[in-house]
């Protein structure tokens, strides 16, 4: 529990695109937590959504930062949107504030919280009561001729593929100095343990416990049926490299960020020293959640 841990000042992040309820859910939010006597912190570029999602009255009792302030200076973060949301907020927030992932989507795998339960476990953490789990970020470092010319950190994968149709590529891939393979087809995914339920697991990858310090290579429609997922220490350093003389490969970071990738380019994949503090639902287990939103195992009538 952080009984000791204050919290006064909250930045609240929201889904880049509108939802469906959001006024109605802005609005009670906000009121909310000013009756509480909270400072309320939204990002800059919400300025605009708010007139026409906030009431005029409520407006004043909010105010406007800029990211790097919003993510380092606050007591609490919350992600109101659905687990691209949180994904956004994690590449982001620093470690020393906790952050509160609350489900506005359909599947919500990472988001801890759904909009029916928040009020009450939020009162709970305003008080100091609260557990956090903490997950490292990994980063991947682009280099061209030895100098560093694209930084990322991800929290779920990053993703090698084609913009053409039907053309495949080789990568050569490497851990610790040893070389895995060369691997010919649409692409690869290197995924975190927490990223294992997305992407990875669509094509073909295994779900892998959370806990568990591991990075996943899996695979996309490899051209040799011999190449099959991997699971390997995510203390160990991936290295990646482009063999065909092409343009039309793009890396993909959680999701969200999109990179270049030519022969030229050396990639490196780690474990990055970030990490973020994740405020923890005591009511919500791995295996509970991998039922509820996957059907995972359920006995089928």
């Amino acid at each position: 529990m952080n009984k000791n841990k204050k919290i006064n000042t909250i930045g609240i992040a929201l889904k880049p695109s509108g939802f469906e309820d959001l006024p109605n859910i802005l609005n009670n939010l906000i009121r909310w937590l000013s009756k509480r006597k909270k400072k309320i912190v939204f990002l800059k570029q919400e300025e605009n959504r708010f007139s026409v999602s906030v009431s005029q009255k409520l407006i004043k009792e909010v105010e406007f930062w800029d990211e790097k302030d919003l993510f380092s200076k606050t007591d609490l973060i919350i992600s109101l949107g659905g687990d691209g949301t949180f994904l956004g907020v994690a590449r982001s927030v620093s470690s020393k504030v906790p952050l509160m992932g609350v489900n506005l989507g359909r599947l919500g795998f990472i988001t801890e919280y759904s909009k029916n339960d928040f009020y009450e476990k939020l009162s709970c953490i305003l008080a100091g009561k609260f557990e956090i789990y903490r997950k490292h970020l990994y980063c991947i470092k682009l280099k061209e001729d030895g100098k560093e010319v694209d930084k990322e950190y991800f929290f779920n994968d990053v993703v090698f593929n084609k913009n053409e149709i039907a053309r495949m590529f080789t990568l050569s891939v490497q851990s610790e100095e040893e070389h895995i393979y060369d691997l010919s087809g649409d692409g690869l995914i290197v995924s975190s343990t927490m990223g294992s339920t997305a992407y990875s697991l669509a094509a073909g990858g295994p779900i892998v416990h959370p806990d568990v310090k591991a990075l996943l290579l899996t695979p996309i429609c490899p051209h040799s049926l011999t190449h099959r997922p991997l699971v390997i220490p995510d203390n160990h350093e991936i290295r990646i490299k482009l063999l065909d003389d092409i343009e039309s490969v793009t890396i993909t970071v959680d999701g969200q960020i999109a990179l270049r990738l030519n022969k030229k380019i050396d990639v490196s994949i780690s474990k990055a020293r970030n990490y973020i503090s994740i405020i923890k639902n005591d009511e919500r287990t791995y295996f509970h959640t991998l039922k509820e939103k996957f059907v995972h195992g359920r006995r089928e009538l």
